[in-house]
Parts: C-alpha cells; structure tokens; sequence
C-alpha cells in the first residue's frame, strides 16, 4: 500500500482506541483509575494483549516480510538487548515490514515492528542497535502509561483521545501523538510536547545504557544521528525519513548522545558479518528485480565494500533468483570454504538445488544439517519446501507440524504447512492451517470460513470438532477485541 507503514500504525492505534471508547464503557475495559500512581496505569497484561490485537489488524493491511533467517536473527539480536535493559515483561514480538523506509517503532505489549529498509541505511550492527534501543527504551519505560497520568493531570481529554494519543507518542514521537491529542484539544498541546520531549530524551539515555551493557560501540548512537540528520538537510519534507518525521532530531539531541558515549572507552569493533549477511538479503528484497541485485552486487564487489563475503553472498542470492545457477554456485563456493557451517550457506547452496530442479540433493543436505542444530527454523523451514518439491508431502507436513508446535505465530509456516497438506489430502488440516494464517493477518472472516469448512468436514470425529469448536470462540473473542 501506499502509506507508509509507520504512519498507517499510528492510524490503526488511534482507530482501535476509538473504537473501543465508543462500544465499551470505562468498567467494561478494566481501564486504570487515572488519577493514581502510574503503577496503577495501564497493566503489562493489557498492553500485552492491545499489542497482539494491533499486530493482527496491522499484518492485514502492511505487507511483511517472510524471511526466516532474517526474522531469526532481528529476534536473537532484539532478545539480547533486552536481557540487558529495564524491560520487565520481556514477551517480545518482532515485526519486519517490507518497505524501504528508514523506520522503526515500539508499540505498547512488547511490539517492536523494523522496516527492513533500515537494515541497508544502517551501516553497522551497532548502528542498528541504536534505533532498537531507543525503541526497546520506550517499552521500558511505560512512556504509554506514563503519559496517560500526565496528561490526566494536566489536562482533561475524552478517554479515547488521550490514550490515543500518547499511544501516538509513545512509540512514534511527538509530531503524531500531539497531531492526534491538539485535534481533540489545542489548550493540551504545550505542555504534552514538553512531556514527549522528554520520553524522546530519556528513551536515548536509557537506550544508550541498554547497548553499552549489551557490549555494542555507543559511539554509533551520534554517528547513526549524524547521518540521519545529514540526509534530512538534503530532503524535501516528502523524502525525510520516516523515523525522523516521528522522532525528530535536533543539533541538542545528537551531542547529548555523543557526550554520553564519550563517557565510555572507545574501542575497536569488529564488523558483524552476520548482520552484513542479512543487509545483503533486504538488498534481494528490496531490489525491483534479480538482475537489478545482481548488478547492484557486482557494483560493490567491483569497489571496497564492507564485508566482501557478505556482498559475495548477496550476488549468490541474486545469480540463483535469475536463473544464474552455476555461477550462483561457483560464487558460493569462494565463500563457503571460510564459513563451512554457517546456515545461510547450507541454506543458499540448497536453494541452488531447488532452482537447478534437483530437490532430492537439497533434501539430503538439510537433513544432515538439522541433525547438528535440530529444530533451527530457517533450515526446517526450506527443508519443509525441499520435501514438498521432492514429491514428499506426507514428511513435509510432520515436519512443520512439529515446528508449528515452537512457532505457532509464524504466519509463513501456516501458510506452508496448509500447502503441504493439500498435496498430502489432509483436507481438514489444510482448511485447519489456512485458518492460523488468516487470524495471523488479522482476517478473521477467513479463518472463520476456514475452520467451518474443516468442521463439515469431521462430523464424526468428536476430538478433532471440538478442537475446532473452540478455535471458532476463540476468534468470536478476538473479533471482540478488534472491532471493539
């Protein structure tokens, strides 16, 4: 779509909010007091639920991405800077857009959505590490709940616009949280900028410990402002990247940061590869085509890129999705040999196999693979595509089965899983499977149909019409909650 995936949340929060305002009353949403303590604000259980329900809404009309390697490593990365920050409820759920905007964003319940687009604007891990502190800072600090309070106290707001709001502000800045809060109430707007001022500043300070203590350079925070900035002077207001238009930046902001990384040793970093390989993947995905990537590749390998073997391993990407698969295997080959058990080298030189319509290869690789790091999700999950090409529906199904039991918010899995059983003739679980997917993407009408196809169909069946029974009153409830 059009909009922006940034903007379009914060669209979604506000009509969410409404929705609920106008259907339930105070009571019936087990709203706070709000003229207690913040420790009586909105709790980690609520928000946790409000960020699933906005997840599912946001993922039917914002196209993500699909990519298990790159979901599996945002994920470690995400977990880990968690484990090293104030965030209490760490039931951390990531989000990858597909869009080339420079964007990321918190959202109350632990939701933390990166555009993939950010990943090639950030030139190092640690630079990337800086937004998703920032982001996991805003988390931490209940600037949500916080702002409810502040706001109560200061100044009066129908309900639905003040936890709007500061929704608005909470994970996006403060252009759109106070574009939301002056619409309903000009006299709110001064003193509600001040305060998101502040959840901005405290979001760097708190962010800036969170890395450091992660072991990642805090020297990246000013140099990845710095940029940012940079690239703003020289934008119309259209092309401003989008986590500048809501997490505007100033001259004061970016030598706050420096003086706080200057309070840390400079050392030397060493380049992340793993994180160069996955800039390489969203340079696939973002390219208009594979021959575009494949130029784009042998551009940077023609000059001093950052990681030689992470480019090397973009332009294997690239070779394969046109066809190129013998020289896809010769570059693989060159780097192969220094990083003999790296998973996306098992993985790309399977998908040579694939390509080549030789199935039955890659199937034996990632078989032997799994039995060194079994259960690893990028490697089950092409091994799922490779058993499925190979004519071997019925193992196929087994096996993201028993995956879906360790990722059952994958929506690729489903979406895998329910194509496998078709080929299998397992009807009821195909009808099953497209069901988790469409209440994944918050389309619950499918699911709906879906599930009643499948009970048509085990009449019978008495364990599998009341697992299916209760699926239908779970999305009943879900529907609920997202219509208001």
């Amino acid at each position: 779509m059009n909009v922006p995936a940034g903007k379009f949340a914060l669209a979604l929060l506000l009509s969410m909010l409404l929705a609920l305002n106008s259907r339930a009353g105070t009571d019936e949403l087990k709203l706070p007091n709000l003229g207690e303590s913040s420790t009586s604000m909105f709790s980690a259980e609520f928000e946790h639920q409000l960020g699933r329900t906005w997840l599912r809404i946001f993922r039917s009309q914002v196209r993500t991405v699909d990519d298990p390697l790159l979901h599996d490593y945002l994920e470690h990365l995400i977990y880990l800077l968690v484990t090293h920050s104030k965030l209490e409820d760490r039931r951390v759920e990531v989000v990858v857009v597909d869009s080339p905007e420079i964007n990321a964003f918190a959202v109350p319940g632990g939701i933390i959505g990166i555009n993939n687009g950010l990943l090639l604007y950030a030139q190092t891990e640690d630079e990337l590490v800086t937004v998703l502190s920032h982001e996991i800072a805003h988390l931490s600090q209940r600037h949500f709940s916080r702002g409810v309070e502040f706001q109560q106290k200061n100044q009066p707001l129908t309900l639905a616009a003040m936890v709007a709001g500061f929704i608005l502000m909470a994970t996006a800045g403060a252009d759109a949280g106070m574009a939301a809060i002056s619409a309903t109430q000009a006299a709110a707007q001064s003193s509600a900028l001040r305060y998101s001022r502040t959840n901005e500043q405290e979001a760097d300070r708190v962010g800036m410990q969170t890395l450091v203590e992660a072991g990642f350079d805090p020297y990246a925070a000013p140099t990845m402002f710095e940029r940012m900035m940079q690239a703003s002077r020289y934008s119309n207001e259209d092309r401003i990247p989008e986590f500048l238009r809501t997490h505007p930046l100033s001259e004061n902001r970016i030598a706050d940061t420096r003086n706080r990384a200057q309070q840390h040793p400079k050392t030397e970093h060493e380049i992340s590869l793993d994180y160069q390989l996955m800039r390489a993947r969203v340079g696939n995905q973002l390219a208009t085509s594979p021959e575009e990537a494949v130029q784009k590749f042998r551009s940077e390998l023609a000059g001093t890129p950052r990681s030689r073997e992470a480019a090397t391993y973009g332009l294997v990407l690239a070779l394969t999705a046109a066809g190129k698969t013998d020289e896809a295997a010769l570059e693989l080959d060159g780097i192969w040999s220094q990083s003999p058990d790296r998973i996306e080298y098992v993985i790309a030189d399977a998908e040579i196999d694939m390509a080549r319509r030789e199935p039955d290869k890659a199937v034996k690789k990632l078989a032997a693979r799994l039995k060194v790091v079994p259960g690893n999700h990028a490697l089950t999950m092409t091994y799922a595509d490779a058993l499925m090409m190979d004519g071997k529906p019925h193992i196929a199904e087994e096996v993201l089965v028993n995956q879906s039991k360790i990722y059952p918010n994958d929506p690729g899995l489903w979406y895998l899983l329910a194509e496998v059983q078709g080929l299998s003739g397992n009807i009821v679980g195909l009808h099953q499977s497209r069901a988790e997917y469409f209440i994944l993407n918050g389309n619950l009408d499918q699911a709906e149909k879906q599930l009643t196809y499948a009970l048509k169909l085990t009449r019978s069946d008495y364990l599998t019409s009341a697992k299916i029974n209760q699926r239908m009153a779970d999305i009943a409830e879900m529907r609920v909650q997202m219509d208001g």
